[in-house]
C-alpha cells in the first residue's frame, strides 16, 4: 500500500463520508415526528393475517 502514491486521503475520505452519514442519521432521529415513528413502527402489526399465525 505504501507504493500507491496518493492513497493516504482515501482513509480521510471514508472518514468524513461516514461521520456525515451518522450525524445526518442522528438529526433526522432527534427531530423526527413522534407520530410519524409510532405509525411506521405499527407497520408490521397492522396487516396481520389471522390465518398466518
Amino acid at each position: 500500500m505504501e507504493s500507491i502514491t496518493g492513497i493516504e486521503i482515501y482513509p480521510l475520505i471514508s472518514l468524513i463520508i461516514f461521520f456525515t452519514f451518522f450525524v445526518l442519521l442522528f438529526w433526522w432521529v432527534i427531530t423526527a415526528k413522534k407520530d410519524y415513528i409510532t405509525t411506521v413502527s405499527n407497520i408490521p402489526l397492522e396487516n396481520q393475517n389471522p390465518s398466518e399465525l
